[in-house]
Protein backbone atom coordinates (compact mmCIF):
# COMPACT_ATOMS: atom_id res chain seq x y z
CA UNK A 1 0.00 0.00 0.00
CA UNK A 2 2.93 2.38 0.58
CA UNK A 3 3.98 1.87 -3.03
CA UNK A 4 0.46 2.46 -4.29
CA UNK A 5 0.09 5.60 -2.19
CA UNK A 6 3.27 7.14 -3.58
CA UNK A 7 2.41 6.10 -7.12
CA UNK A 8 -1.12 7.53 -6.90
CA UNK A 9 0.30 10.95 -6.06
CA UNK A 10 2.82 10.83 -8.89
CA UNK A 11 0.15 9.67 -11.32
CA UNK A 12 -2.39 12.31 -10.28
CA UNK A 13 0.20 14.98 -10.98
CA UNK A 14 1.22 13.46 -14.34
CA UNK A 15 -2.42 13.12 -15.41
CA UNK A 16 -3.22 16.63 -14.22
CA UNK A 17 -0.43 18.14 -16.27
CA UNK A 18 -1.69 16.30 -19.35
CA UNK A 19 -5.19 17.60 -18.69
CA UNK A 20 -3.84 21.12 -18.24
CA UNK A 21 -2.13 20.91 -21.62
CA UNK A 22 -5.52 20.12 -23.17
CA UNK A 23 -7.10 22.90 -21.10
CA UNK A 24 -4.81 25.49 -22.67
CA UNK A 25 -6.07 24.48 -26.14
CA UNK A 26 -9.62 23.57 -25.17
CA UNK A 27 -11.24 25.50 -28.04
CA UNK A 28 -9.98 22.79 -30.42
CA UNK A 29 -11.33 19.82 -28.46
CA UNK A 30 -14.09 17.55 -29.74
CA UNK A 31 -16.96 17.44 -27.24
CA UNK A 32 -19.82 14.98 -26.85
CA UNK A 33 -22.95 15.05 -24.69
CA UNK A 34 -23.57 12.15 -22.30
CA UNK A 35 -26.91 13.56 -21.16
CA UNK A 36 -28.51 16.69 -19.75
CA UNK A 37 -25.77 18.95 -18.36
CA UNK A 38 -23.22 16.14 -18.80
CA UNK A 39 -20.45 16.40 -21.38
CA UNK A 40 -17.21 14.62 -22.19
CA UNK A 41 -14.23 15.73 -24.25
CA UNK A 42 -11.35 13.95 -25.90
CA UNK A 43 -9.27 15.31 -23.03
CA UNK A 44 -11.28 13.27 -20.47
CA UNK A 45 -10.73 10.11 -22.46
CA UNK A 46 -7.05 10.74 -23.13
CA UNK A 47 -6.32 11.45 -19.46
CA UNK A 48 -8.22 8.38 -18.30
CA UNK A 49 -6.41 6.25 -20.87
CA UNK A 50 -3.10 7.46 -19.45
CA UNK A 51 -4.12 6.69 -15.88
CA UNK A 52 -5.50 3.27 -16.75
CA UNK A 53 -2.40 2.35 -18.75
CA UNK A 54 0.00 3.41 -15.99
CA UNK A 55 -1.93 1.49 -13.34
CA UNK A 56 -2.13 -1.64 -15.49
CA UNK A 57 1.62 -1.54 -16.04
CA UNK A 58 2.46 -1.02 -12.38
CA UNK A 59 -0.30 -2.99 -10.62
CA UNK A 60 -1.74 -5.52 -13.11
CA UNK A 61 -3.42 -7.44 -10.32
CA UNK A 62 -5.66 -4.47 -9.42
CA UNK A 63 -9.10 -3.70 -10.89
CA UNK A 64 -10.15 -0.38 -12.38
CA UNK A 65 -13.31 1.74 -12.43
CA UNK A 66 -13.24 4.96 -14.43
CA UNK A 67 -15.86 7.52 -15.36
CA UNK A 68 -15.21 7.26 -19.08
CA UNK A 69 -14.10 3.66 -19.70
CA UNK A 70 -16.06 1.90 -16.97
CA UNK A 71 -14.91 -1.16 -15.06
CA UNK A 72 -12.25 -3.72 -15.81
CA UNK A 73 -12.81 -7.32 -14.77
CA UNK A 74 -15.13 -8.25 -11.90
CA UNK A 75 -15.06 -5.83 -9.01
CA UNK A 76 -16.38 -8.45 -6.62
CA UNK A 77 -13.38 -10.73 -6.25
CA UNK A 78 -11.65 -8.91 -3.41
CA UNK A 79 -8.99 -7.19 -5.46
CA UNK A 80 -7.98 -3.59 -4.93
CA UNK A 81 -10.02 -1.25 -7.15
CA UNK A 82 -8.73 2.03 -8.53
CA UNK A 83 -11.60 4.53 -8.90
CA UNK A 84 -10.77 7.41 -11.23
CA UNK A 85 -12.24 10.64 -12.54
CA UNK A 86 -9.79 12.00 -15.12
CA UNK A 87 -11.31 15.50 -15.15
CA UNK A 88 -13.89 16.22 -12.47
CA UNK A 89 -15.58 19.42 -13.55
CA UNK A 90 -15.54 18.93 -17.32
CA UNK A 91 -18.09 21.70 -17.95
CA UNK A 92 -15.86 24.16 -16.10
CA UNK A 93 -12.81 22.80 -17.92
CA UNK A 94 -14.40 23.33 -21.34
CA UNK A 95 -15.67 26.81 -20.50
CA UNK A 96 -12.35 28.13 -19.23
CA UNK A 97 -13.11 28.09 -15.51
CA UNK A 98 -10.29 26.69 -13.32
CA UNK A 99 -12.60 24.62 -11.12
CA UNK A 100 -11.61 21.08 -12.10
CA UNK A 101 -9.17 18.42 -11.00
CA UNK A 102 -7.96 14.85 -11.34
CA UNK A 103 -9.23 12.39 -8.71
CA UNK A 104 -7.77 8.95 -7.96
CA UNK A 105 -8.86 6.65 -5.11
CA UNK A 106 -8.14 3.05 -4.13
CA UNK A 107 -10.77 0.83 -2.53
CA UNK A 108 -9.78 -2.44 -0.84
CA UNK A 109 -12.08 -4.84 0.99
CA UNK A 110 -14.87 -2.28 1.19
CA UNK A 111 -12.77 0.62 2.51
CA UNK A 112 -11.26 3.66 0.83
CA UNK A 113 -7.56 3.09 1.44
CA UNK A 114 -6.01 6.08 -0.29
CA UNK A 115 -6.87 9.11 -2.35
CA UNK A 116 -5.12 11.77 -4.39
CA UNK A 117 -6.60 14.90 -5.96
CA UNK A 118 -4.50 17.19 -8.10
CA UNK A 119 -5.50 20.68 -9.20
CA UNK A 120 -3.01 21.74 -11.88
CA UNK A 121 -4.51 25.21 -12.12
CA UNK A 122 -2.85 26.12 -8.80
CA UNK A 123 -0.41 23.17 -8.48
CA UNK A 124 -2.10 21.70 -5.40
CA UNK A 125 -1.83 18.00 -4.61
CA UNK A 126 -4.12 16.68 -1.88
CA UNK A 127 -3.33 13.20 -0.61
CA UNK A 128 -4.47 10.87 2.16
CA UNK A 129 -4.01 7.28 3.26
CA UNK A 130 -6.43 5.64 5.67
CA UNK A 131 -5.11 6.22 9.16
CA UNK A 132 -2.31 8.48 7.96
CA UNK A 133 -3.75 11.99 7.86
CA UNK A 134 -4.38 14.44 5.03
CA UNK A 135 -1.61 16.29 3.21
CA UNK A 136 -1.59 19.28 0.89
CA UNK A 137 1.61 19.59 -1.14
CA UNK A 138 3.36 17.42 1.41
CA UNK A 139 2.23 19.31 4.53
CA UNK A 140 0.08 17.56 7.14
CA UNK A 141 -3.24 19.35 7.58
CA UNK A 142 -4.75 20.11 11.00
CA UNK A 143 -8.06 18.71 12.18
CA UNK A 144 -11.12 20.62 11.07
CA UNK A 145 -12.64 23.04 13.56
CA UNK A 146 -16.02 24.33 12.32
CA UNK A 147 -18.98 23.81 14.66
CA UNK A 148 -21.69 26.03 13.13
CA UNK A 149 -22.97 26.81 9.64
CA UNK A 150 -22.00 30.44 10.22
CA UNK A 151 -18.34 29.43 10.51
CA UNK A 152 -17.75 29.45 6.74
CA UNK A 153 -19.06 28.59 3.29
CA UNK A 154 -20.71 25.24 2.65
CA UNK A 155 -20.27 23.34 -0.62
CA UNK A 156 -23.32 22.19 -2.58
CA UNK A 157 -23.38 19.74 -5.47
CA UNK A 158 -26.20 18.91 -7.84
CA UNK A 159 -26.80 16.99 -11.05
CA UNK A 160 -29.85 16.22 -13.14
CA UNK A 161 -29.93 12.72 -11.63
CA UNK A 162 -31.60 14.41 -8.66
CA UNK A 163 -34.63 16.68 -8.39
CA UNK A 164 -34.82 20.25 -7.15
CA UNK A 165 -36.84 18.98 -4.19
CA UNK A 166 -33.81 17.03 -2.99
CA UNK A 167 -31.60 20.10 -2.69
CA UNK A 168 -33.59 23.36 -2.52
CA UNK A 169 -35.09 22.73 0.96
CA UNK A 170 -31.62 21.90 2.31
CA UNK A 171 -30.19 25.13 0.89
CA UNK A 172 -33.05 27.10 2.45
CA UNK A 173 -32.45 25.41 5.80
CA UNK A 174 -28.73 26.08 5.55
CA UNK A 175 -29.30 29.79 4.93
CA UNK A 176 -31.92 29.99 7.67
CA UNK A 177 -29.35 28.50 10.07
CA UNK A 178 -26.89 31.28 9.29
CA UNK A 179 -24.95 29.54 6.54
CA UNK A 180 -23.72 30.45 3.08
CA UNK A 181 -23.13 28.10 0.16
CA UNK A 182 -21.27 27.76 -3.12
CA UNK A 183 -21.06 25.34 -6.03
CA UNK A 184 -17.92 25.42 -8.16
CA UNK A 185 -18.74 22.54 -10.53
CA UNK A 186 -16.35 19.92 -9.09
CA UNK A 187 -17.46 17.73 -6.21
CA UNK A 188 -13.97 16.29 -5.82
CA UNK A 189 -12.41 19.73 -5.52
CA UNK A 190 -15.02 20.95 -3.05
CA UNK A 191 -14.43 17.90 -0.85
CA UNK A 192 -10.70 18.62 -1.02
CA UNK A 193 -11.48 22.15 0.14
CA UNK A 194 -13.46 20.74 3.07
CA UNK A 195 -10.47 18.61 4.04
CA UNK A 196 -8.24 21.67 4.46
CA UNK A 197 -10.86 23.94 6.05
CA UNK A 198 -11.63 26.18 3.07
CA UNK A 199 -15.22 24.91 3.13
CA UNK A 200 -16.96 23.69 6.27
CA UNK A 201 -18.91 20.89 4.62
CA UNK A 202 -20.41 19.44 1.46
CA UNK A 203 -23.68 17.84 0.40
CA UNK A 204 -24.95 16.33 -2.85
CA UNK A 205 -28.11 14.21 -3.11
CA UNK A 206 -26.52 11.85 -5.64
CA UNK A 207 -22.93 11.65 -6.86
CA UNK A 208 -20.87 8.94 -8.54
CA UNK A 209 -18.07 7.16 -6.72
CA UNK A 210 -15.31 8.42 -9.01
CA UNK A 211 -16.31 12.00 -8.20
CA UNK A 212 -16.01 11.70 -4.44
CA UNK A 213 -14.13 8.72 -2.96
CA UNK A 214 -10.74 10.43 -2.80
CA UNK A 215 -12.32 13.56 -1.35
CA UNK A 216 -14.25 11.64 1.29
CA UNK A 217 -11.06 10.01 2.54
CA UNK A 218 -9.34 13.40 2.63
CA UNK A 219 -12.11 14.74 4.89
CA UNK A 220 -12.01 11.73 7.20
CA UNK A 221 -8.25 11.94 7.56
CA UNK A 222 -8.57 15.60 8.56
CA UNK A 223 -10.72 14.52 11.49
CA UNK A 224 -13.97 15.21 9.65
CA UNK A 225 -17.15 13.18 9.30
CA UNK A 226 -18.67 11.66 6.14
CA UNK A 227 -21.58 9.38 5.43
CA UNK A 228 -20.92 5.76 4.47
CA UNK A 229 -20.89 6.34 0.74
CA UNK A 230 -20.03 2.75 -0.23
CA UNK A 231 -23.11 1.35 1.54
CA UNK A 232 -25.98 0.03 -0.59
CA UNK A 233 -23.88 -0.41 -3.73
CA UNK A 234 -22.52 3.13 -3.80
CA UNK A 235 -19.38 2.10 -5.69
CA UNK A 236 -21.32 1.31 -8.86
CA UNK A 237 -24.66 3.07 -8.37
CA UNK A 238 -23.55 6.27 -6.67
CA UNK A 239 -25.04 7.59 -3.46
CA UNK A 240 -25.83 10.62 -1.37
CA UNK A 241 -22.65 12.43 -0.31
CA UNK A 242 -22.34 14.33 2.96
CA UNK A 243 -19.20 15.60 4.68
CA UNK A 244 -18.35 18.14 7.36
CA UNK A 245 -16.04 19.02 10.17
CA UNK A 246 -16.75 16.65 13.05
CA UNK A 247 -18.07 19.48 15.23
CA UNK A 248 -20.57 20.45 12.54
CA UNK A 249 -21.69 16.90 11.71
CA UNK A 250 -24.66 16.72 14.14
CA UNK A 251 -26.11 19.92 12.70
CA UNK A 252 -25.63 18.70 9.13
CA UNK A 253 -27.21 15.33 9.93
CA UNK A 254 -30.21 17.09 11.48
CA UNK A 255 -30.51 19.43 8.49
CA UNK A 256 -30.49 16.49 6.06
CA UNK A 257 -33.06 14.60 8.14
CA UNK A 258 -35.54 17.48 8.12
CA UNK A 259 -35.07 18.77 4.57
CA UNK A 260 -34.08 15.92 2.24
CA UNK A 261 -36.82 13.45 1.27
CA UNK A 262 -35.78 9.84 1.78
CA UNK A 263 -32.00 10.34 1.75
CA UNK A 264 -29.60 7.47 2.25
CA UNK A 265 -29.13 8.01 5.96
CA UNK A 266 -25.65 9.02 7.16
Amino acid sequence: MDTRYAFAQELAREAGLLAYDYYKRRSALAVESKGLQDVVSIADRAVEDLIRKRLAERFPEDAFLGEESGASESLEDGRSIWVVDPIDGTACFLNGMPSWCVSIALVHEGAIELGAIYDPNVDELYAARRGGGTYLNGERQPDLSATAFADGAFGIGFSQRSTSGEIVPLIQGLVDDGGMFLRNGSGALMLAYVSVGRLIGYFEPHINSWDCLAGLLLVRESGGWTNDFLADGGLLRGNVCAAAAAGLAPKLQALIARTVPNPTRP
